[in-house]
Protein backbone atom coordinates (compact mmCIF):
# COMPACT_ATOMS: atom_id res chain seq x y z
CA UNK A 1 0.00 0.00 0.00
CA UNK A 2 1.17 3.52 -0.62
CA UNK A 3 2.28 5.70 2.25
CA UNK A 4 0.14 8.37 3.89
CA UNK A 5 2.87 10.88 3.08
CA UNK A 6 2.59 10.14 -0.64
CA UNK A 7 -1.21 10.41 -0.53
CA UNK A 8 -0.89 13.84 1.11
CA UNK A 9 1.25 15.22 -1.72
CA UNK A 10 -0.75 13.76 -4.62
CA UNK A 11 -3.49 15.73 -6.35
CA UNK A 12 -5.92 15.18 -9.18
CA UNK A 13 -4.04 15.90 -12.42
CA UNK A 14 -7.12 17.58 -13.91
CA UNK A 15 -8.47 19.80 -11.11
CA UNK A 16 -5.54 19.77 -8.64
CA UNK A 17 -7.93 18.77 -5.84
CA UNK A 18 -6.48 16.67 -3.03
CA UNK A 19 -7.09 12.92 -3.07
CA UNK A 20 -7.61 10.38 -0.30
CA UNK A 21 -7.67 6.61 -0.13
CA UNK A 22 -11.05 5.36 -1.33
CA UNK A 23 -13.22 3.67 1.29
CA UNK A 24 -13.78 -0.08 1.01
CA UNK A 25 -17.54 0.45 0.50
CA UNK A 26 -16.90 2.47 -2.66
CA UNK A 27 -14.47 -0.11 -4.01
CA UNK A 28 -17.10 -2.81 -3.43
CA UNK A 29 -19.69 -0.82 -5.40
CA UNK A 30 -17.29 -0.16 -8.27
CA UNK A 31 -16.18 -3.79 -8.36
CA UNK A 32 -19.83 -4.87 -8.58
CA UNK A 33 -20.15 -2.65 -11.67
CA UNK A 34 -16.97 -4.21 -13.09
CA UNK A 35 -18.50 -7.67 -12.66
CA UNK A 36 -21.61 -6.41 -14.49
CA UNK A 37 -19.45 -4.98 -17.27
CA UNK A 38 -20.81 -1.46 -16.79
CA UNK A 39 -17.87 0.47 -15.32
CA UNK A 40 -15.86 2.60 -17.74
CA UNK A 41 -12.86 4.87 -17.31
CA UNK A 42 -12.74 8.41 -18.67
CA UNK A 43 -11.60 7.06 -22.06
CA UNK A 44 -14.82 5.09 -22.25
CA UNK A 45 -13.08 1.74 -21.95
CA UNK A 46 -14.90 -0.96 -19.98
CA UNK A 47 -12.88 -2.04 -16.96
CA UNK A 48 -12.38 -5.78 -16.50
CA UNK A 49 -9.97 -6.03 -13.56
CA UNK A 50 -11.19 -5.52 -9.98
CA UNK A 51 -10.01 -2.39 -8.19
CA UNK A 52 -8.07 -3.29 -5.05
CA UNK A 53 -7.31 0.29 -4.01
CA UNK A 54 -7.76 3.78 -5.32
CA UNK A 55 -7.46 7.47 -4.64
CA UNK A 56 -10.70 9.41 -4.57
CA UNK A 57 -10.70 13.05 -5.61
CA UNK A 58 -11.90 15.45 -2.89
CA UNK A 59 -15.23 16.13 -4.63
CA UNK A 60 -15.87 12.36 -4.84
CA UNK A 61 -16.38 12.39 -8.62
CA UNK A 62 -13.22 10.62 -9.85
CA UNK A 63 -11.22 7.68 -8.56
CA UNK A 64 -7.66 6.98 -9.67
CA UNK A 65 -6.80 3.28 -9.35
CA UNK A 66 -3.76 2.04 -7.48
CA UNK A 67 -2.26 -0.91 -9.35
CA UNK A 68 0.67 -2.85 -7.89
CA UNK A 69 1.05 -0.10 -5.25
CA UNK A 70 1.42 2.56 -7.97
CA UNK A 71 -1.22 5.30 -8.20
CA UNK A 72 -2.32 5.77 -11.82
CA UNK A 73 -2.72 9.54 -11.67
CA UNK A 74 -3.54 10.16 -15.32
CA UNK A 75 -6.72 11.93 -16.42
CA UNK A 76 -7.46 9.17 -18.91
CA UNK A 77 -7.12 6.48 -16.22
CA UNK A 78 -9.62 8.18 -13.93
CA UNK A 79 -12.85 6.38 -13.14
CA UNK A 80 -15.95 8.58 -12.97
CA UNK A 81 -17.84 7.98 -9.72
CA UNK A 82 -21.52 8.69 -9.15
CA UNK A 83 -21.78 11.00 -6.10
CA UNK A 84 -24.21 8.52 -4.52
CA UNK A 85 -21.63 5.74 -4.78
CA UNK A 86 -19.04 7.89 -3.05
CA UNK A 87 -21.43 8.55 -0.18
CA UNK A 88 -21.86 12.21 -1.11
CA UNK A 89 -24.87 14.05 -2.41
Amino acid sequence: MISDELVRILACPETKQPVALAPAELLEKLNARIRQGTLRDTRGEVLAQPIEAGLLRQDGRVLYPIIDDIPRMLVERGIPVDPGEAGRS
